[in-house]
């Protein structure tokens, strides 16, 4: 028996920074928001037959608020489709927003790998921008979130 093929991209999400924060409320980067827009993206380019074909492995796998890194999984056969419609992603809730694709890998245990470098790092940049205004909270946020990369399965 032969299991399904996938690919797994880990992707980065950077938020416009010339929003005016003082009236908008602070952007939450959700699993919930990141599948909505990228779904939208899909139906908008590609239609509903482009969608429904994604939509058989489709799946936002991981997502970090704090370092804005998530995990996203796509069929082998549909994973550029998905991704070229994650490129063409302009807003998640009204916020206007850019992905990067930092790693494309065919399997879990390579993207763990390569996302969970790629969280320790942003946050080690993100203590380092913030400075002595790092919370305990968000710091054990953030550990909950490496501990889910860890146990990252299918």
């Amino acid at each position: 028996m032969v299991g399904f093929k996938n690919r797994y991209m880990v992707m980065e999400v950077f938020l416009d920074a010339n929003r005016d924060l003082d009236k908008a409320d602070p952007i939450i980067i959700t699993q919930y928001n990141v599948t909505r827009a990228i779904n939208d993206s899909i139906l908008v380019n590609f239609g509903e037959c482009g969608l429904g074909s994604s939509l058989g492995s489709f799946q936002v796998k991981y997502v970090n608020p704090i370092t804005k890194v998530c995990v996203i999984r796509a069929s082998r056969e549909e994973h550029q489709k998905v991704w070229s419609a994650i490129t063409m992603v302009r807003s998640i809730v009204n916020c206007p927003v850019i992905f990067n694709l930092l790693d494309l890998s065919g399997s879990i245990r390579a993207c763990k790998t390569a996302a969970l470098k790629c969280d320790e790092a942003k946050f080690e940049q993100y203590k380092l921008m913030v400075g002595d205004r790092v919370t305990p909270e968000v710091t054990k946020q953030v550990q909950n979130c490496l501990e889910k990369i860890k146990l990252l399965e299918h």
